[in-house]
Formats: C-alpha cells, structure tokens, sequence
C-alpha cells in the first residue's frame, strides 16, 4: 500500500487549498448536519488523504456549504456507513499502489509492471516526486485487479504485437492517461460552466490556449476560476513544475480532442455569462466548488 508519507506527496490534480476546488473544511459540524472534510474523514474511518482521493474519485458525495467550501451531509455518512464492508470496502476503493507493489500484486515483474502501464494498459490516479525530483506514479490497487481478470493474457508469455510496436516506438502513455482522468474527475466535480471550460483548458499549452481563445480577459478569467492543482499541502515548486509539464497534451490527436472540448465547454460559457471585463471583477461567478457526484460503479 501506498505509504502515508508518498500520500502527503501525492498530487490528486484537486487543489484543495486554494483557487478553483475549495479546502474541505476543518470546522466542526454545522448543527450536526454537515461535517467539514477533517470530521468526515473521522466518520469514515479513512485518514485524510484516503477521504481527498475518495471525493476525488466520486466515492464520497460533497456539496458546497454557505462559506463555500466543500461539506459532507450526515445523511452520506450514514449511507457510506451502512454499506457492506464498511470501512475495509470504502478503503479498499482508495488503496493505492506503486510499481514494485503493483508488480507484486499482479504476480508479475516490475519490468512487467512498467511495459504494462507505458503502454496504456495500466491509468494512473496520482503521482509524487522522489528524493531525485522524479515523477513516480501509483495507481488504485482495485484497477490492477481488474486488469487482471478482464485480460490476464497480458501478464504472463510474450506481450502481444500491439504493444510491443506502440513501446518500440517510445509510447508512454502513463500522463495521458493521468490527465485524462484528472480533467474528467475535475469536470464531474463542478457545474459551473467557466470553471469547466477553466479545466479543459489546461490540457493546452499557452500557444495552443491562445489559438483557440483569442480573448485575453478570457484566458484571465480561467486563471481565477480553475482548480489549480498543488502538490502536497505546501504546493512545492517542484510540484507545480511537474503539473505544469505533464498537463498540456503533447499529441496531434489529443490535442485536437482537447481543442474541440474547450470549443464546447467555451461557447456554453459564454452563453450563460461573458467573462469579467477590468473593473468589473468576478462577483457574479459561481463559486467552482464541487458538485455532487455519484460514486462511480
């Protein structure tokens, strides 16, 4: 399993102390009705990173409270708690796993393991950097499992042609993978059409963004709104230059995916509001809070 201190590193792509994706709160409850993130995470018998990654995931439904941050209803915990397994079920939704364990759960090589998941077989849903500043992906241990009964082919014998020729060609499609998760997570998390168009943008580079937005207030106002992703609680600025160099799509074909899903997410944008001009400020954006979302199957 993942280690707590890999966790506390660990980028989610939520920014929950500032910006777009408010911090689940810390406060006791309102009237015992809602539960700030900390309280929620006591109920749920996970620690608080296990609770993050599980709001990241869908897991756990949260709805924005009257000071905007993220809140829990009792009603969802309750709903959690009463499911079978509880809590060993719920944490085990969350468990994640590197490399050398992955390996080691799929009864295969680490060797393995890497061709695996450069060759897209294999989604992360998190990284950290190591004392060397390099990227190392984890991914959910229940996926693996997955894989392993959907296609146990590839885990034992020879690999199959199509991956041997997609590795042979340098492919390694481990970040877009990661970032096509993180921008469909962030994009189930809020309603709000700004902050939508916010996300989707991010999977362009500045040239790419300008191309497709030749709106300079626009461009500003995705700046404001989107949930910028930290790293760790501190939003080191090696995370931040890590995030910034594997969020851009670096593919023709996914970045014309992207240029056409920010065309979309953008004219919905402008039809429900124009974005802020100077002197008018942001007073009538919604808040980018998440919405609430159902637990994934």
């Amino acid at each position: 399993m993942t280690t707590t201190k890999q966790l506390k590193s660990t980028d989610f792509g939520v920014d929950w102390d500032s910006g777009g994706v408010p911090a689940p709160s810390t406060v006791r409850e309102e009237a015992g009705c809602t539960f700030g993130a900390a309280r929620a995470a006591t109920e749920l018998s996970l620690k608080r990173n296990e609770f993050d990654l599980a709001v990241y995931l869908g897991a756990v439904r949260v709805r924005t409270g009257p000071d905007g941050r993220p809140r829990t209803d009792r009603e969802e915990i309750e709903r959690l708690r009463a499911q079978d397994g509880f809590p060993e079920a719920l944490r085990e939704r969350v468990r994640t796993v590197g490399t050398a364990e992955g390996a080691q759960l799929l009864g295969i090589s680490t060797v393995r393991f890497a061709r695996l998941a450069r060759a897209g077989c294999l989604t992360p849903v998190a990284f950290y950097l190591n004392r060397y500043r390099a990227v190392v992906w984890v991914y959910l241990a229940q996926e693996l499992e997955a894989l392993a009964s959907r296609s146990p082919e590839l885990l034992v014998g020879n690999s199959p042609a199509w991956m041997r020729s997609r590795l042979d060609a340098g492919a390694d499609l481990r970040p877009r993978n990661w970032r096509s998760r993180r921008i469909e997570r962030l994009l189930a998390l809020t309603d709000d059409p700004w902050v939508r168009a916010a996300i989707v943008a991010q999977g362009l580079d500045p040239v790419q963004l300008a191309e497709v937005v030749d709106d300079p207030y626009e461009r500003a106002h995705f700046t404001r709104v989107r949930p910028e992703a930290v790293f760790g609680r501190r939003g080191s600025i090696a995370g931040r230059e890590a995030m910034e160099r594997l969020m851009p799509a670096d593919d023709p074909d996914e970045i014309l995916w992207r240029r056409i899903s920010l065309i979309k997410e953008l004219d919905a944008a402008r039809e429900a509001r124009p974005a802020p001009r100077p002197g008018e400020g942001s007073a009538d954006a919604v808040p980018a809070g998440p919405a609430a979302s159902a637990p994934p199957p």
